[in-house]
């Protein structure tokens, strides 16, 4: 038996419709709803969940591996990422193809991922037009502006006010410390590179974080406790954070790394001999030969990199050539978002294909067929009609409702609507669409409503078929079908139910689940 949970944990977490919106996930109930003497009355576990039975009457259903799962937290601390030196890339650093990466979701997650456990990436092919940086940062998330504005040209500049713009040697370092929130994600693209010299560099800020905090942890201790001052000046801007070079999270672990050495002001009012003896090892860490990566970003390659983590720098170059690079900020939430979203629906697809492996391959409600080939087939005919993708992907998943809800297709079968339209369409909602639900959710009203208008196809239903249209409350009556007819999906419904019909061919070759995988994942939501 499973150690159960503390009481009002649980039942906070109770995933029924009563307790949390189906649609949203978000909870219907305060904390301070819950009886002050709240208790378990009974559990059992069956089929793989906790079946609780609560003091109030309330009954809660949970996964046991959901009870199991560990908490990875928010992802910006040490803990699960990759914390390296230069030589853990000496096969070839984080990459790919910009092609590649807009059109195969699990090249995107790839390169999301790599940012999210290294640090950074580098898209290759990305094309070397101007603004092309913001087109990388929306394919993820948002831009971030900043008083450099929506993008910047990071190249000589006759006027700069920033080093960044010039031809010198640029040392490791964060950008805009001086900001609270900083933005915690830098981009930078380049369109030309000529020039001799100017090669950019990484260092993994965690990992010299780590090693200070290894080779004195007394140094590390002073910089995550006091607060420095970050300064940025220019003739329109004045800007201005105290925040520490090292930011731990209440456990202890480094959540964020603040270094540049052009934006500290003046430190008053603390230990300043502590501070700048743990400094000065500190940046003497981050210098160390075997901590930095050095590579050269050429025209159409784009480096994404966590600015709350990451190290930049670069050499010093010769004006014999042009080098510039365009860059823009965006955040690490909506990263972060974006890689969960592409992980959500693979697990989704992947819990698709094993129905379609598993339960789907037992039988089809007195069919001929399996649940699985006939809603292959149905697929099959939506495609070979080139219909649009989202009625192939309705024809594809019309009777998935037959196992998601209160009832299955068998309590059909022995005389109970189970209502499979409704309960597959409120399934598919957390994925998809209404250009694919709705087909789905009319699509036993379509056959109420065709056998209704057309005698012919009335008769040629199966014998499975005509019984369960009685069961489902048989041909509509004429004003049934009138309001039927006007609904806004009752067309697409209406070709769903065709291919259904004709989908109970034995033996009929159809592709697998696989070949529309792809199909489905470009309609996700």
């Amino acid at each position: 038996m499973t150690e159960q949970p503390p009481p009002y944990w649980l039942r906070d977490n109770c995933p029924c419709a009563e307790c949390r919106d189906p649609r949203n996930g978000q909870k219907l109930f305060q904390i301070d709803d819950l009886p002050p003497d709240l208790t378990i009355a009974a559990s059992k576990e069956l089929d793989g969940n906790l079946e609780v039975l609560w003091s109030d009457g309330h009954r809660s259903r949970y996964p046991l591996d959901w009870l199991h799962d560990t908490d990875e937290g928010d992802g910006r601390t040490e803990q699960g990422k990759r914390l390296w030196a230069a030589a853990d890339f000496a096969r070839g650093i984080p990459e790919a193809d910009w092609a590649a990466y807009l059109t195969d979701p699990a090249e995107q997650a790839a390169v999301l991922a790599a940012v999210r456990r290294s640090g950074f990436a580098v898209l290759r092919g990305v094309p070397t037009v101007e603004r092309q940086v913001l087109r990388v940062a929306e394919s993820f998330g948002y831009v971030r502006v900043t008083n450099y504005g929506e993008l910047f040209d990071v190249r000589v500049e006759p006027d700069p006010n920033n080093l960044a713009f010039t031809d010198r040697a640029i040392a490791p370092h964060t950008d805009n410390p001086y900001r609270d929130p900083v933005p915690t994600l830098q981009l930078l693209h380049c369109l030309e590179n000529s020039a001799t010299g100017g090669d950019s560099g990484l260092v993994d800020g965690f990992k010299a974080a780590a090693i200070l905090r290894d080779e004195s942890p007394e140094d590390f201790a002073t910089l995550t406790r006091t607060p420095v001052p970050f300064v940025f000046r220019d003739r329109r801007t004045e800007l201005r954070a105290d925040r520490p070079l090292i930011d731990v999270d209440p456990l202890d672990r480094i959540r964020e790394i603040r270094f540049n050495n052009r934006s500290i002001g003046t430190l008053r009012g603390t230990d300043r001999e502590a501070f700048y003896a743990a400094y000065r090892r500190f940046a003497a860490i981050t210098l160390r030969p075997e901590l930095q990566l050095t590579f050269r970003l050429n025209p159409g390659d784009c480096l994404i990199f966590d600015n709350t983590r990451l190290l930049h720098a670069r050499t010093a170059f010769e004006q014999d050539g042009r080098r510039h690079l365009q860059g823009c900020y965006a955040d690490l939430d909506a990263l972060h978002s974006t890689l969960a979203v592409l992980h959500r629906r693979t697990a989704a697809l992947d819990e698709l294909a094993e129905l379609f492996a598993g339960e789907g391959a037992g039988e089809y409600l007195g069919e001929a067929v399996t649940m699985a080939e006939h809603m292959l087939q149905a697929a099959a005919a939506a495609e070979a009609a080139q219909a649009p993708d989202h009625l192939i992907a309705a024809a594809l998943l019309h009777d998935i409702g037959h196992f998601q809800g209160a009832l299955h297709g068998r309590d059909l079968m022995q005389g109970q609507d189970n209502h499979h339209s409704d309960s597959g369409a409120d399934w598919l909602a957390r994925w998809f669409g209404p250009e694919v639900t709705e087909p789905v959710r009319l699509h036993v009203a379509a056959k109420r409503y065709l056998c209704a208008v057309e005698p012919d196809y009335h008769a040629e239903l199966s014998a499975a078929s005509e019984y369960t249209l009685t069961v489902q409350g048989g041909p509509m009556d004429a004003r049934e079908a009138a309001a039927f007819a006007e609904l806004p999906g009752a067309v697409d419904a209406v070709a769903v139910r065709r291919w259904d019909e004709r989908a109970k061919e034995p033996g009929a070759k159809t592709p697998d689940f696989e070949h529309y995988r792809p199909l489905l994942a470009s309609l996700m939501r």
